[in-house]
């Protein structure tokens, strides 16, 4: 935990031979990582789904 406090709430790259071997990302910074992530998926999505034509549904058939 040493190792963790001294990020001072950054991510730490823990090295092993002087290679990254994990990293330890505090959970607020890791839950942000994951919605941006899930944001990108959203809009290769909304991208795909630009091409597909329109329908018109009013708010009495839905």
């Amino acid at each position: 935990m040493a190792t963790v406090d001294s990020g001072e709430g950054f991510p730490i790259a823990v090295l092993n031979r002087n290679k990254p071997a994990f990293y330890c990302v505090p959970a607020d910074i890791y839950e942000a990582m994951l919605d941006r992530l899930d944001d990108q998926e959203l809009v290769t999505i909304v991208k795909d789904r630009l091409s597909e034509p329109s329908i018109r549904v009013g708010l009495n058939e839905l």
